[in-house]
């Protein structure tokens, strides 16, 4: 665990910093939403391009991330609706809960990926993210139309933010560049490259200059549901499902790590434009950012 922890210590001290600049008001302006735009639409699917433009992977790979990750979304939804069930919480309330228990940070997804099952886990993730962010979308879209009160959400809009996505496009362009093994003229590489590396530790620390922990304050059931959802039962959910379908290697250490993470900070936008309780998921997405620094080294010690 000590080799663990000494891995994922640079991930959240990027992502406390991030904090601490934007505390400061360092470097002034709006540096931070500014650098958030470019770490999302250029430095990541940059980096997703070069990665994955690298990786050799097995065609079996794809179908076995498609499988593990569909099972698994369903079960946690199970388990969502059945502890809806149980606290019978209003529609907003419910929705942030969701999204607070299955969405997850794919920043430091990749983060972490890298730096703990180098370059194969790293394109092993970003392969699962693609997989994950328009099934993850679909699937709270859904839940809001049916639980937050919206009747008019147009999935024209729905699907056309997810086929532009960055990061599923990022993916899909390193899949067909690996598939088709055409490799990177040193220019291009002398490009990519470097973006590539500035990817995560910027993308930690916008993450890090989101958080508001002033959302924090009187911490509810509804947020410690969802934390002990997230952090906790979908990392046991995933590695037993892995188990059962016979899955192991990588892979498996793959989806209990994005299992393992804290819920996306993309998810507080959705909550306020489609209904959802926001200051609620600012809450979630804040103290689980937090919490993760302590439950993602402790699950990955038990189920890796």
């Amino acid at each position: 665990m000590a080799v663990m922890v000494q891995a994922l210590v640079p991930v959240f001290v990027l992502i406390l910093l991030g904090h601490l600049f934007r505390r400061w008001g360092f470097p002034g302006g709006d540096f931070w939403p500014r650098a958030e735009r470019f770490t999302y639409y250029v430095l990541f699917p940059a980096m997703l391009v070069f990665k994955l433009g690298q990786a050799r992977l097995p065609p079996s790979a794809y179908a076995d991330i498609a499988l593990l990750i569909g099972v698994m979304l369903l079960a946690m939804t199970v388990a969502l609706v059945a502890a809806q069930c149980v606290w019978r919480w209003s529609g907003p309330v419910f929705s942030s809960v969701y999204q607070g228990a299955i969405r997850f940070n794919s920043y430091v997804g990749l983060a972490a990926g890298g730096m703990l099952l180098g370059d194969d886990g790293l394109s092993l993730t970003a392969i699962a993210v693609a997989v994950m962010v328009p099934l993850l979308n679909l699937l709270c879209i859904l839940m809001f139309s049916l639980t937050a009160g919206r009747d008019r959400i147009q999935l024209s809009r729905v699907l056309w933010a997810i086929v532009t996505n960055p990061l599923i496009v990022g993916s899909l362009l390193g899949v067909v560049w690996s598939y088709f093994q055409i490799g990177f003229h040193p220019l291009l590489a002398g490009i990519l490259q470097p973006l590539s590396n500035l990817a995560l530790p910027m993308g930690l620390m916008t993450v890090g200059a989101g958080l508001e922990l002033a959302a924090l304050r009187g911490a509810t059931a509804p947020f410690l549901v969802a934390s002990a959802l997230k952090l906790i039962g979908f990392p046991l959910i995933a590695a037993g499902l892995a188990a059962l379908l016979g899955v192991e290697g990588l892979l498996v250490q793959v989806v209990v790590l994005l299992a393992a993470l804290p819920t996306a900070t993309s998810a507080y936008i959705l909550a306020r434009q489609l209904g959802g309780d926001a200051p609620l998921m600012a809450g979630i997405i804040s103290g689980q950012t937090l919490l993760a620094m302590l439950t993602i080294p402790l699950m990955l010690s038990l189920l890796w």
